[in-house]
């Protein structure tokens, strides 16, 4: 059988026949895949099959210190993954879900080691993509993912770019059509019961302020 690099790039047509569940059905079975998001494309694998989160790591040369991001399909995920959240996080996932925001929490007990950093956090993101979410659901609603690209490489922003790149190391690419780009996303925590800006991305200092603002007004918090 011949090893993952050796392969031709396979691309899936996100309008070929079961190919949404077949892109799912490979994340489940422990194989990593390429998919597109509201940002770039990224490459995607289960939480439950540490062999492929370390893939993940080998294919884009990527630091092991440097955990993976986790993708959600729905922002009722985010209870099953994190622990102790500050009730105005859900808040501001009611205005920048689903989209380019990063919330950095509590990790959950059992989650794996290449999604959780040395403080215990993990970041979660749900995109703004109904392709991506689809995939995501049906692969058990979270997932980690992180840029198609080498480390310190432009990431992808269509399947052609990921084949040409890691497509070889990769069990499949969704095609999606053409990746926006542009900014990465807002990275936020909250500590001390105020919110810690880690990253402005696509999500401005000033949104966020004025969203944190807007929370400081209800009368019920």
């Amino acid at each position: 059988m011949p090893q993952a690099q050796d392969r031709e790039p396979v691309i899936l047509g996100s309008a070929a026949p079961r190919a949404i569940e077949w892109a799912a059905e490979t994340i489940l079975e422990g194989g990593v895949i390429a998919l597109p998001t509201d940002t770039v494309y990224g490459i995607a694998a289960s939480l439950t099959h540490p062999a492929a989160l370390e893939r993940i790591f080998e294919i884009k040369g990527r630091d092991l210190t440097k955990t993976l991001p986790i993708l959600v399909a729905s922002p009722e995920e985010l209870a099953h993954l994190a622990t102790g959240l500050d009730e105005r996080v859900s808040l501001l996932l009611d205005r920048f879900w689903p989209g380019p925001l990063t919330m950095v929490v509590t990790a959950a007990p059992g989650l794996p080691s290449a999604v959780v950093a040395p403080d215990g956090t993990i970041g979660v993101r749900m995109p703004n993509h109904s392709l991506a979410i689809e995939v995501i659901a049906k692969a058990g609603d979270a997932v980690a993912c992180t840029s198609a690209n080498r480390s310190g490489m432009p990431p992808a922003r269509t399947s052609a770019e990921v084949a040409a790149t890691i497509g070889r190391a990769i069990d499949l690419t969704l095609d999606g059509g053409i990746a926006p780009g542009g900014a990465p996303s807002t990275v936020l925590a909250i500590r001390d019961g105020q919110p810690l800006l880690l990253r402005e991305g696509a999500i401005s200092a000033a949104e966020i302020a004025a969203a944190w603002e807007e929370l400081l007004l209800d009368p019920d918090l």
